[in-house]
């Protein structure tokens, strides 16, 4: 059986030696290329904000050794351009010209490395006039009371509205703002719940004032009464007389426990409306409530025609 010949040790530290003294004459030697560089960009007026995404990179022409071009390649260091010297487009667009870039490029390279060319001849911003404006609160409550309860006044927003910050014609279309969801169930006391401030969709530029806001509601027994309550006739011709029958209509109401005993037949204003008999030849009167009492829930009256007749 024949033995394997080895390779030396001293030929392959000898190859070794010789790639990296190649290497290293190569890298000290000076080139002329295109590298990406990352961009961010500074001094943006104080009334002004970007209302899209602008470019990121660029493509910048350098002359330098292979060590340096090879370190500038690993630096993720982003190169700062200066917005504070932009020229308009058309409406909310601006640019910015590279070539005024040249000597604040170069002053932010390492040492050894010099800038020839940028390739992009500008750069586009999109920037919208920020404004403020203040917009009212949304709840989003779904709520599932126990039976016979109910809220007793109106849902509490602590604060009702925020003050919104951001493009013009973002905030122009704003007309409120929805909070969390409140999710409860078999609710029969009192709540107060701390929810947040949603952000519209697609409107990343907007500032909030605040985030978050408290939203509470007062829970109360409710309970059913019935009660009669007079009705006048409206638009009644001084010629015509009427005789009506029933004098009086029921109204069933729903009212809170604490505030039950305080209805009374003057919590309701009813009428009916002659103009509508005339304007629909109707042979009946049709009553409508007019006002209630703010400690109503709701209610219904029955019944909802009234007979008459014409007396001559």
């Amino acid at each position: 059986m024949k033995s394997k010949s080895k390779i030396p040790k001293t030929f392959v530290g000898f190859l070794l030696a010789s790639v990296l003294i190649w290497f290293l004459i190569t890298l000290s030697k000076e080139y002329v290329t295109t590298l990406k560089f990352p961009i961010e960009y500074k001094e943006i007026a104080q009334n002004k904000l970007l209302q899209s995404a602008p470019v990121k990179e660029i493509d910048i022409t350098i002359k330098a050794s292979g060590f340096k071009i090879l370190k500038s390649g690993f630096s993720g260091k982003p190169i700062e351009i200066k917005a504070n010297n932009l020229l308009k487009k058309k409406n909310n667009i601006y640019y910015i010209l590279t070539k005024n870039q040249l000597n604040n490029i170069q002053k932010q390279m390492p040492y050894g490395i010099v800038v020839q060319e940028i390739l992009q001849d500008s750069l586009l911003l999109d920037l919208g006039t920020l404004t403020s404006k203040k917009i009212p609160l949304k709840p989003n409550l779904k709520l599932k009371y126990h039976v016979g309860y109910d809220l007793a006044d109106d849902i509490i927003i602590s604060p009702d509205s925020i003050v919104v910050s951001g493009p013009k014609k973002e905030i122009d279309r704003l007309t409120e703002l929805e909070l969390s969801p409140i999710e409860l169930e078999d609710v029969k006391n009192d709540f107060k719940k701390e929810v947040t401030v949603l952000k519209p969709a697609n409107n990343k530029n907007l500032k909030f004032s605040k985030t978050k806001a408290f939203v509470q509601g007062r829970v109360e027994q409710f309970t059913e009464g019935t009660i009669e309550v007079p009705y006048r006739i409206t638009n009644l011709p001084s010629n015509i007389k009427i005789t009506t029958l029933p004098k009086k209509v029921e109204v069933t109401f729903v009212a809170s426990l604490t505030n039950f005993n305080k209805i009374t037949e003057g919590s309701f204003q009813i009428e009916c409306d002659y103009n509508v008999v005339k304007k629909n030849r109707l042979n009946y009167l049709l009553p409508k409530v007019i006002s209630t009492s703010k400690f109503v829930k709701s209610f219904r009256i029955a019944p909802k025609k009234i007979d008459f007749l014409i007396q001559k």
